[in-house]
């Protein structure tokens, strides 16, 4: 079983940052998987725009593309590449000013192509095309968004359940979100340890047979 785990946050202290590093730190010994990483931060993902539908347009007639161009549908194709390859995909991601950090949504925007993430049927309807696919959703947030005061301005953990198990069709296999530290400093170690023990037990049953 192939797992990629994708780090979406660049802070060495975020919690989303210690979610990603306890997941790796208690799925390493297991021998049913093959672990790759993927950190939005550090790969080569320039934002997408009209450089991408020129470049796609270019590649299309056979032209020559521009440095630009080529950098957007190479960091495009590898984006691809690594979903393709995976059964399993682990996003480690936080709440910023209540969505999804930008460098996410890029790599999100290059999964977004008809005929590979989802196409169109005859009739208009969308039909999802990585339904062969699980997600793990590893989520912090500083706010107590549960709360259904809250729960309206969420845009992150919302959203990536919208577009990886909605709009993609991967089956969302589990989530984990640690909220509230912020809120309540006072419980704020509590809070995360708690959290961090549910990652760890869901990186180390992490197999075929909870499919």
């Amino acid at each position: 079983m192939n797992v990629l785990v994708i780090k979406a946050n660049n802070r060495p202290d975020g919690i989303s940052t210690r979610m990603y590093d306890t997941f790796l730190e208690n799925i390493k010994d297991n021998k049913e998987v093959n672990v790759s990483t993927y950190d939005v931060f550090e790969e080569d993902t320039p934002y997408f725009g009209q450089e991408v539908f020129t470049g796609l347009g270019k590649q299309h007639e056979g032209l020559e593309l521009n440095d630009t161009e080529q950098r957007l549908l190479d960091a495009k194709q590898k984006a691809k590449d690594v979903i393709s390859e995976a059964d399993v995909v682990v996003v480690a991601f936080p709440l910023w000013n209540f969505t999804i950090p930008a460098k996410l949504q890029t790599f999100i925007d290059y999964l977004a192509e008809a005929g590979f993430s989802f196409k169109y049927t005859a009739e208009g309807a969308l039909q999802p095309l990585l339904t062969d696919k699980r997600v793990i959703f590893l989520n912090a947030r500083g706010g107590n968004y549960s709360d259904p005061s809250m729960a309206p301005i969420e845009m992150s953990l919302n959203y990536m359940r919208n577009i990886f198990g909605g709009h993609f069709g991967m089956k969302v296999a589990d989530e984990v979100v640690i909220e509230g530290h912020a809120a309540a400093p006072d419980q704020a170690v509590e809070i995360i340890e708690a959290g961090l023990e549910k990652v760890a037990k869901v990186a180390s049953e992490l197999s075929y047979q909870n499919a």
